[in-house]
């Protein structure tokens, strides 16, 4: 009996190690199901993602070039100040549509826009340059009443009184582009450089070839250009359209902008506001923190520019040399915050 009664306790606890094997069974099923549905969502929601931003990428494409069409044929047919006005106008639009999408778009149309974009400001400048008429004598003739803007000019190396030029050697002509348009300074040493509002509004500003100079930009310029620079510190209001840096070492800059590029620089720190994405390329030991500088009137200049100070990506950085996803590169860093307590004045 006792034999028998075990028997059918073995079975029975076999039973029930089936039933729980079976029970087991459609936990496991479900389980790999519901994990088989999150793959399936998951690769659905990406799809839809990459679809939603080739749908963003071909929306741009399709508005940069139409846009883009709209100004090269106001910049062919511009003989009136209106309609290169008009073609100015329409060409911050087309930066801005490029800055509002630099998220979405790959670097490489990001690189073809910014391109696209220095030509057309190019071709304006030159457009600008065939309207306005020339005034050599009148020119010449300011310059011989301005006695002391002439005595800077005959010893343009030498330092200023206290030095501060007053009254800087106005920029020649360079790269087809009227003086009418573009101030700045050139071939300097050692000197302390200031314009004011009233000189650089909307104008485009050319820097080159200064060494150990300190430059102070008040207002609202159109573009800044920073070209073979050593050991300069470059302190620029807000600028409304683009920013480039070349040829430069050992600079400090500051500048707030819609479009920053670097090339072929090193050891610069750059303190910087821009609405679309920085972009370095050949460069190596460049450091960004925040733009800072402050003057009075700067406000006013800012409302001018049409930038959005609320919105800064100091620190999202494009390096066309460096393609690694996921590794930062090693030409680029951000500025510890112990390094940028900087007197400006």
């Amino acid at each position: 009996m006792e034999t028998a009664s075990c028997s059918v306790t073995a079975v029975g606890n076999g039973n029930m190690g089936s039933q729980r094997d079976r029970s087991l069974v459609p936990e496991r099923l479900q389980k790999r199901e519901q994990e088989r549905q999150l793959e399936v969502e998951r690769r659905k929601q990406k799809r839809q993602n990459q679809e939603v931003e080739e749908e963003k990428s071909d929306f741009f494409s399709a508005a940069f070039a139409r846009e883009r069409v709209a100004v090269e044929e106001l910049l062919e047919g511009g003989e009136s100040v209106e309609r290169l006005e008009e073609a100015a106008t329409r060409l911050q639009g087309l930066q801005k549509l490029l800055n509002d999408s630099v998220l979405f778009l790959a670097a490489y149309d990001v690189r073809q826009g910014q391109e696209a974009l220095a030509r057309l400001q190019a071709a304006l400048a030159d457009r600008r340059q065939q309207l306005q008429p020339k005034k050599r004598f009148a020119f010449r003739t300011r310059r011989k009443d301005a006695a002391p803007a002439t005595k800077v000019d005959a010893a343009p190396g030498a330092p200023a009184a206290e030095g501060i030029l007053a009254s800087p050697p106005p920029l020649k002509e360079e790269g087809g582009f009227s003086s009418n348009w573009v101030c700045g300074f050139s071939n300097l040493k050692s000197q302390v450089l200031e314009k004011r509002a009233e000189e650089l509004h909307q104008r485009d500003v050319l820097l080159t070839e200064l060494s150990n100079c300190t430059i102070k930009l008040y207002g609202n310029p159109n573009t800044l250009r920073l070209t073979k620079a050593r050991n300069c510190t470059v302190l620029c209001g807000p600028v409304s359209t683009s920013v480039f840096l070349e040829d430069c070492s050992e600079c400090v800059l500051a500048v707030a902008c819609q479009q920053l590029r670097v090339h072929t620089t090193r050891d610069t720190r750059i303190f910087l506001q821009v609405t679309s994405r920085a972009i370095v390329e050949d460069c190596s030991g460049i450091q960004f923190a925040p733009y800072t500088w402050s003057y009075p009137g700067i406000d006013k200049d800012f409302e001018g520019s049409g930038l959005d100070r609320s919105k800064n990506n100091w620190n999202d950085v494009d390096d066309f040399n460096w393609l690694a996803r996921g590794v930062a590169s090693p030409n680029w860093s951000i500025l510890p915050e112990e390094e940028r307590m900087i007197q400006w004045d």
